[in-house]
């Protein structure tokens, strides 16, 4: 293992990761990316996206559109990622947790008022 794959936290998975836990080929797992069913970042070395984006060996389909509107509304990359994944007091937990309880409604309207 690589010293900035042990910068990675855990949970965590680097574009290697993703082609095997999405069972597609890099170019599409690329694809997933642009068109924002999963978001991802650098911060801790190596392009990687957090695991709990993934259900079942596919992108949590609420994710997408929470994501645009997130960036619609100025988010980095970074930032929709901290946002999705710390405590929001509004929903009493967070978002990621909302979102595969399956309350995407609830975050959006969240979300929308952050803009």
């Amino acid at each position: 293992m690589s010293s900035t794959e042990q910068s990675l936290p855990a949970g965590w998975l680097t574009l290697p990761d993703l082609v095997t836990a999405l069972d597609e080929p890099l170019g599409r797992v690329r694809r997933l990316l642009d068109e924002h069913h999963l978001v991802g970042s650098r911060r801790h070395g190596p392009f990687a996206v957090p695991a709990v984006f993934l259900v079942d060996g596919e992108p949590l389909g609420s994710l997408r559109g929470t994501v645009i509107v997130l960036q619609d509304a100025g988010f980095s990359d970074d930032e929709v990622i901290d946002w999705l994944l710390e405590e929001e007091p509004s929903i009493g937990r967070p978002p990621i947790d909302a979102l595969l309880a399956g309350h995407k409604s609830e975050v959006r309207r969240v979300a929308r008022t952050l803009a």
